[in-house]
This record gives structure tokens, sequence and C-alpha cells, in this order.
């Protein structure tokens, strides 16, 4: 019972962590950085607080991600991706969980969980050596996930570059779906 009771205290800390705003209220003050809900910058006319709340717009309620996670990863944004998903040595990787990407996605994408890329790094064209990852022969992986304060996609771009996956080969689409979907851009329902 105990190990239930913690499945099931685990799984709404992940919710929150990672779901949709639908749990947040309107008016909620969120994080900008990690535990940091504002930050005080001066104008000419005095200091002013800079604070994010959760609003009808948004989706999520993580924190700010850099826009490059790891140094040699290039940022990009939706015309990088469109041009992307007709290239034969790139992949659109959507770095979410299943149950984000069955509500809907980026057509042509492909997904692999955040939590598994690092085991996967063979569908991105890497080659296992013992226990060590070949990836000389990597494609370009455009990673994405929730959109600018989505954890996903930076940890796992972490995680790949940590087991030996070139920085220089990702591409980070930090918009995501928040800005993919803001847009009016096509999203494909129902894929995993």
């Amino acid at each position: 019972m105990k190990r239930i009771s913690a499945w099931i205290l685990g799984l709404g800390f992940v919710s929150v962590a990672f779901g949709q705003a639908a749990v947040i209220p309107v008016g909620t003050a969120l994080n900008i950085f990690d535990n940091q809900k504002s930050v005080i910058v001066k104008t000419a006319k005095g200091a002013v607080e800079i604070t994010r709340v959760m609003t009808v717009a948004a989706k999520n309620g993580g924190t700010l991600q850099p826009l490059i996670p790891v140094p040699g990863v290039h940022p990009v944004g939706e015309i990088e991706i469109l041009e992307a998903l007709s290239d034969r040595n790139a992949l659109v990787v959507d770095m979410r969980d299943t149950n984000d990407r069955v509500k809907g996605t980026i057509p042509g994408s492909v997904g692999i969980p955040y939590t598994e890329v690092a085991s996967r790094l063979n569908e991105l064209g890497c080659q296992k050596t013992g226990s060590q990852w070949n990836c000389s022969a990597a494609k370009k992986v455009f990673a994405f996930c929730n959109g600018p304060v989505c954890p996903q996609s930076p940890a796992a771009i972490r995680a790949m570059t940590r087991d030996g996956f070139p920085a220089d080969k990702i591409y980070y689409y930090r918009g995501g779906m928040l800005d993919w979907d803001a847009l009016g851009l096509t999203i494909v329902k129902d894929e995993f």
C-alpha cells in the first residue's frame, strides 16, 4: 500500500512538473528560473520587478529554459523545423512523454521520450560498441518538447551529449509545441 501511495504521489509531482496548464489557475505566480519568481531590473524611472504568472494563453508552468541548453547546440525556429522534416539526414524528435505526444505533435516527427533518448541513440544514427556510443555518423537531431519552460528536451540533450552525441548535431526548438500551436501550424494527434 505504501508503494502505491508513493507511486501516486510521484505521479502527481510529475504531472505538476510537466503537465498542462489546466491544473494551474490563471494568475498563479510561476518561477522564471529555478525557485526564482522575480527579477529586479533598473530603469530610468527606477527599479521594476519582472514576474511571471499563469495566463489564459499559457500551456505549462515550468521554468524558463536556456536557448542553448549545452554549448554547441544550435537554437532553431519553425522554418528550420519545416526544412528538417524533408531532410533525409535529419530527424525531428518529439522528446515529450507519450501522454503529451498523443495530444498533438508536429507531423513527421518521431517520438523518443526524454527519459529514453540516451538509451536509444541507435535510432539517431549512433552505434554502440561495448558500453560506448560511436556517434560519428549521427543524424542531425531537431529536438523539441512543450515549449520555452519545458525541461524535457533540455534534459534529453544533456543526456545525449553526456553519452557521446555531438552537440553540434543537435538543433533545439525551444518554442516547441507551445509556439507551433500558437502559430496555427498543423498538429497531428494520436501519434506514438
